[in-house]
């Protein structure tokens, strides 16, 4: 199934969503959208892992406190941003649609902490191979939030696990990967911009404000040096406060499709929902169209870097 998920996930030459993968709950809808040009403009992908909205009915139901809970999962509207960062500079988008609350796009399938689910784990996957996040309270599903405590009214069923990773969590990595290798094929190199938002992390005012965004390349794994260093940079010389890798350096989703070594590069970028959310941090504020800049001009950057930068790619080394 994840293959034919994965083939019809075909981008269009108009830049129009393409539906991908299948929601479990509300199989009407897709579990994420796949938006690329062809051929495309630009060798950048930004993928959204974490602002899905589609919630079916019988997962809300399943939640203790579903209104706040979801809120507070959600890498609020970083969807809005990336859709308007990839009309400004025709970057490649994978949007998910499946929220965070169903399954995180971001942790391994084993990532999980098994005493949520009622029977065996899936198959090929074992249960003592949880990590730090899953033991924390989120995993591969969330399980629990600071001052919410447990999110769920009772365990899942093996078949419901599965159910997400084979609608959801296995196509959409299988097409992020597709889409990384269609553009390192056509331009000899890529950048992965994987956007996530964070909360304020601290007072924006002071001798010390707290950072706008935030770099991670898995400690200078997941790209080439100089690509964080430009990120860091052309976001310091555009007025934000940029730090790198603290306290987010990046997860599954540098781990699993980053390959600097062939010419796949990969970002996670934080942006703080202060700078663009309301007070509340639910609705979009008036900072949305300064962040949507400041995000496609360090796209663009991103991309000439990478034509600039001949010595990193591979075929300097053949």
């Amino acid at each position: 199934m994840v293959d034919v998920i994965a083939e019809n996930c075909e981008p269009s030459r108009d830049q129009v969503g393409v539906p991908c993968g299948l929601l479990p709950g509300d199989p009407g809808l897709p579990a994420f959208e796949l938006v690329q040009r062809r051929p495309s403009p630009i060798p950048v992908l930004i993928a959204v892992p974490h602002a899905g909205r589609s919630y079916p009915a019988d997962l809300l139901a399943a939640m203790r406190n579903p209104q706040d809970a979801c809120i507070r999962l959600e890498d609020r509207f970083a969807d809005m941003v990336a859709r308007q960062v990839g009309q400004q500079t025709g970057a490649a988008l994978l949007v998910a649609h499946a929220p965070r609350a169903m399954i995180d796009l971001n942790r391994a399938p084993e990532d999980m902490d098994w005493d949520m689910v009622a029977g065996p784990s899936p198959r090929g996957v074992s249960r003592f191979a949880a990590g730090r996040r899953a033991r924390s309270g989120l995993g591969l599903v969330p399980r629990r939030l600071p001052a919410l405590g447990e999110l769920w009214r009772e365990r899942m069923s093996p078949d419901t696990l599965e159910a997400r990773l084979e609608l959801v969590h296995r196509p959409y990595h299988a097409t992020l990967g597709q889409v990384l290798e269609s553009l390192r094929d056509r331009w000899g190199s890529a950048v992965l911009v994987d956007l996530h938002s964070m909360p304020p992390l601290g007072l924006k005012t002071g001798s010390d404000p707290s950072a706008d965004f935030v770099v991670g390349d898995r400690y200078g794994s997941s790209c080439a040096a100089h690509l964080s260093a430009a990120a860091i940079d052309y976001l310091g010389q555009a007025g934000w406060r940029a730090a790198h890798n603290r306290p987010y350096a990046g997860g599954y989703v540098l781990d699993r499709h980053s390959a600097p070594q062939r010419g796949i590069h990969a970002v996670q970028l934080e942006m703080c929902r202060a700078t663009y959310l309301d007070a509340a941090l639910r609705q979009p504020g008036d900072g949305l169209d300064l962040v949507v800049d400041a995000v496609a001009g360090l796209v663009r950057h991103l991309a000439g870097e990478l034509s600039t930068g001949w010595k990193y790619l591979p075929q300097a080394a053949e």
